[in-house]
């Protein structure tokens, strides 16, 4: 009786920590920010998920060896129509990054949940479908 106590026991911490695991590499959310640049690719890509993948050139000062391009993916399809409309825009983009990707979220750990600005155009309210130019 003892020994099956102790191995109940042991599942049942052993699923608790997976999940526990699951869930902090996939659904806690590590990093808020903004980032701005030129939106230079979108598409919506992928062999079973598809999913919507962009990238921003940012501006500034080139000189250093980091990359001054941020890769993202985005979940929503109201923000993704938004940004398939105006590829080679400059654009502010709030995201939240994650310890890890999902293949049905994207291909990326930073996720694009808002936009802030489209420079040059107005954001529809909800319920417009249209972007218009100012």
């Amino acid at each position: 009786m003892n020994a099956k106590k102790i191995l109940r026991t042991f599942i049942t911490v052993l699923i608790l920590a997976l999940i526990a695991f699951f869930y902090w590499r996939f659904y806690f959310v590590f990093a808020e920010g903004t980032k701005a640049g030129q939106l230079n690719t979108f598409q919506k890509k992928g062999m079973l998920f598809k999913t919507y993948e962009g990238k921003i050139i940012q501006s500034g000062f080139r000189a250093n060896v980091q990359s001054n391009e941020f890769e993202f993916s985005v979940e929503y399809e109201r923000i993704a129509e938004q940004l398939l409309q105006n590829s080679g825009r400059e654009v502010e983009l709030h995201y939240k990054r994650f310890f890890g990707a999902l293949p049905w979220r994207g291909v990326q750990s930073y996720i694009v949940d808002s936009i802030y600005a489209i420079h040059g155009v107005t954001i529809p309210a909800a319920g417009e479908s249209a972007i218009k130019p100012k």
